[in-house]
Parts: structure tokens; sequence; C-alpha cells
């Protein structure tokens, strides 16, 4: 079993899990509220945890699936037992076996992103699985123009790909998207770094038309 794998079924026993939802949750919810869910739409959170946001994005009435993935397999057994209606949908797998017969009109990923063995490859995958025209919004406090972030991957003794803001813009490009970045801070919080630098977004948007090379 990878280091990973393996944290993340720990803190999904020991309640873990519940305080990634509280210290993440603020920010996460000011991205999807800038999201306009005004038509039908299928939804994908990559490193879902134990749901929290597919329950919350399950309920819009124009979702017709939210579906969450996660390679811990007690964290899908949590967000299995929280669900709340038949929109959600949780599957254990890693973002690279993962399969679905349909395309998404919107991929969401808070603090995963950087455990993955290749962000390039990762990036392409989550790529084929939007529909064109459709967006990834990308969330981290780990990145280097954090200081105070950047000693997780100590302290925490497992993978974590640490880059800068300017190096997450070119991933994405790199792998085709249209890219924009966001910053949202937390102005009234006790941490001096989530005032100042707060979650870093990269808002990846699969281009309409596709290039015929």
């Amino acid at each position: 079993m990878d280091s990973v794998r393996k944290t993340f079924d720990k803190w999904a026993k020991n309640g873990r899990a519940d305080l990634m939802e509280k210290e993440h949750g603020k920010n996460a919810i000011k991205i999807l509220k800038t999201i306009s869910f005004d038509k039908p739409f299928l939804f994908l959170d990559f490193g879902c945890g134990n749901g929290w946001i597919v329950r919350r994005i399950s309920k819009d009435p124009f979702c017709k699936k939210a579906v969450g993935i996660d390679k811990s397999k007690n964290m899908i057994i949590e967000a299995n037992k929280k669900k709340i209606n038949n929109n959600e949908e949780y599957a254990n797998t890693d973002l690279e076996n993962f399969k679905f017969n349909n395309k998404f009109d919107i991929i969401f990923s808070m603090e995963s992103l950087y455990y993955v063995d290749s962000i390039e490859l990762a990036l392409k995958k989550i790529y084929k699985l939007l529909k064109p025209g459709g967006k990834f919004f990308c969330g981290t406090d780990f990145y280097s123009d954090n200081k105070a972030t950047a000693k997780w991957a100590k302290m925490m003794k497992i993978q974590m790909h640490l880059h800068s803001k300017q190096e997450w813009i070119s991933f994405f490009k790199e792998a085709g998207f249209e890219t924009k970045t966001k910053q949202v801070k937390d102005l009234k919080n006790k941490k001096k770094w989530k005032r100042e630098f707060g979650t870093l977004f990269i808002i990846g948007k699969k281009p309409e038309r596709q290039s015929s090379n």
C-alpha cells in the first residue's frame, strides 16, 4: 500500500476527514459559488475525502450526477455513510484508473493533485474526462510562494509535489487548458498565511474547439 493511501485511510478513521472539511470548506465554497450551475451538469470531485463537496453539489437542481473518487478505501466508506441522495456516486480508485461513461462539465479537486505520481499525466487524464468547454478547478494551500506551508511534506513524510504558482500555470497550459488563477484569502483567520496568501486555485478550461493537431 502506498504511503498516501495509508495516511488517508488512517485519517478517515480518526476523524481527520471531518477536520479537512472544516479547514478547507470556507475557501472551497467561495470558489464553488462562482461557478454558474445554470444547466444540467455532471460533476467530479477528485480526492473527495468524506464526500462533503459531492454532497453539496448533488443538491443542486441541475445536477445530473456528482461523482467522488478517492484512493483511500476508508474515505469512500465514510462518504457512502454520509450519502444523502441518489445523485451522489463514489468510487474507490485513483485518477489513473478511473473510468466513466460520460464526460464531465466540472471537475474539482481540493488539496489532492500534488499527491499524484505525475502531475503532467494527471492533468492529461483530467483534460480527457472533461467535455469541450468544461472546467477544472484545482485548489491548493501547498505551493512554494506560500512559505508557511512548504514544510508540510517533511512533516507528513509522504509524497507531495511542491510547485510555485507560475509552475502550476505552466502545467495547466502544457496540458492544453486555457488557464487563470485566483487567490482565495480568509482575512479574519488567525493564521497569517491564510490572510496573506490563502488558497491558490488554478482554473483550467478545455477549449470549446479542439485543435486538429
